[in-house]
């Protein structure tokens, strides 16, 4: 008998979706009988349709979070906690209603949500009606303030009394947590004023699977393979890559002004630009030598490819150069609290990559850091990349 299952995929970027199609397809090797619909927004629901997954008609109706993130983003590569929050308030109360009217009509014996967290906040509060499987799947534990404005310390401070009590949820066989990474990822520190350390919470109410890859790092380790199969010569190659928004543009304008500084040390320099889906590549003003791309499915070959990344601090996009083991600068969105603190901790944790500051940082310097960064050897440790076996696993106990 078959088991039904509907997979909610984060829709901010491409990040979330790349990890719930690998977990997908190890739940659906391991358990033949399950049938998984999906539900998410563009542009993550473009890869799931790519991948040749049943993705439903309600997916069109979606509320695109993608919106109000890049509403929010502010000139200097900075993102606004407060406004998004307020932004996407509306995206997910449209959210709850469509999800309810889709399990009020279809039954589904498991749902998985990655990071939908209005979802999951809608069943707790018993604004959904559910009696099914569920399963959640964080890769963070509570929000963190970016700055001293009162009203963001304030509603951090609230919305961090609402993750206080997240493992309350989780409370029967029934619904599990997951968590993509390791205990350590997570600060060693409150929530709030007399509020729970977030490690211990999570620990308590999670289960750690590692991390989660959509490919095999070992089959990327011949870079020269790497580079024959994608049309890449010999030459030193740079690949900036800003993942699946529109806020990381003025990070590619700032590789392009870096690029004829790196020239005069590096002659046989290629720049390879990949914008991503949100970011038109007519739209980034790049000189002779340069090679723009727009959406690229595998974007991890690429990174295999490369003597040096630059990328916005996309938790997936660095878990990938980290596992590939290719050196990497990072550029955390500024303001944005996961990749601020969540990201660049565990990457300094593996002394993986190198942290760069858009508003600390020229084309001058910018340039200085390339050339010192290209082609060196990772000397990082192996991380474990079999999360989306484990996660499959503890998905399959609940079917």
């Amino acid at each position: 008998m078959s088991k039904k299952v509907l997979f909610i995929s984060g829709s901010i970027g491409l990040g979330h979706v790349t990890r719930d199609l690998a977990i997908a397809k190890k739940l659906q090797q391991q358990e033949p009988e399950v049938e998984i619909s999906w539900l998410a927004a563009s542009p993550a629901s473009q890869l799931i349709k790519e991948a040749g997954e049943r993705l439903l008609p309600e997916a069109d109706l979606y509320a695109n979070e993608n919106i109000p993130a890049e509403n929010a983003a502010e000139q200097g590569f900075r993102l606004n906690l407060l406004k998004y929050l307020m932004k996407a308030k509306n995206e997910w109360e449209h959210n709850i209603n469509l999800f309810a009217q889709l399990v009020s009509k279809e039954s589904f014996d498991l749902v998985i949500a990655d990071e939908a967290y209005e979802i999951k906040i809608a069943l707790g509060e018993g604004k959904v009606h559910y009696d099914g499987a569920f399963v959640m799947i964080y890769d963070f534990i509570g929000q963190l303030p970016m700055s001293w404005n009162p009203m963001e310390r304030l509603v951090t401070f609230l919305w961090n009394l609402r993750w206080a009590k997240f493992g309350e949820f989780f409370d029967n066989q029934k619904k599990i947590a997951l968590f993509i990474g390791e205990p350590e990822d997570i600060p060693d520190s409150r929530l709030g004023f007399l509020l729970p350390n977030r490690r211990k919470l999570a620990v308590e109410a999670c289960q750690f699977v590692g991390y989660v890859f959509p490919f095999d790092p070992t089959e990327y380790a011949n870079k020269s393979a790497v580079r024959a199969k994608l049309g890449y010569g010999p030459e030193p190659l740079l690949v900036c890559s800003v993942g699946g928004t529109s806020a990381g543009k003025e990070l590619l304008d700032l590789c392009v002004r870096a690029f004829p500084i790196v020239r005069e040390q590096i002659p046989n320099l290629r720049m390879v630009l990949i914008c991503g889906p949100r970011i038109a590549p007519q739209s980034v003003e790049a000189p002779e030598g340069i090679e723009v791309k727009g959406y690229v499915p595998t974007l991890y070959e690429h990174l295999a490819a490369c003597d040096l990344a630059i990328v916005q601090a996309g938790n997936t996009t660095t878990l990938e150069l980290t596992a590939l083991k290719r050196p990497f600068l990072y550029f955390p969105l500024e303001g944005h609290f996961e990749q601020e603190v969540y990201v660049s901790q565990r990457l300094q944790r593996h002394r993986a990559g190198t942290r760069m500051l858009y508003s600390q940082t020229r084309p001058a310097s910018l340039a200085e850091k390339i050339i010192d960064h290209m082609g060196k050897d990772a000397e990082w440790q192996d991380i474990p990349v079999d999360g989306a076996q484990k996660a499959a696993q503890i998905i399959g106990q609940l079917l």
